[in-house]
């Protein structure tokens, strides 16, 4: 069974590793979309929120 290297598997990693490029820099719109969707989901859940809220609160006002 050969030995392994590690001085070579560790150049190669860190070779593969350095020469990554920029997904976010070169997908500038998709990174875009995804802000847009995630500020309209935060939105979504909060007026959900706040509804059941005012439900409760409604609730609690009738029974007292």
């Amino acid at each position: 069974m050969p030995a392994i290297n590690t001085a070579i598997v560790a150049r190669d990693s860190f070779s593969h590793i350095a020469r990554r490029e920029n997904w976010a820099q070169k997908e500038a719109g998709v990174v875009v979309v995804f802000c847009i969707v995630f500020v309209v989901g935060c939105g979504l859940v909060g007026l959900w929120i706040s509804k059941c809220i005012a439900k409760r609160r409604a609730q609690k006002a009738t029974v007292h």
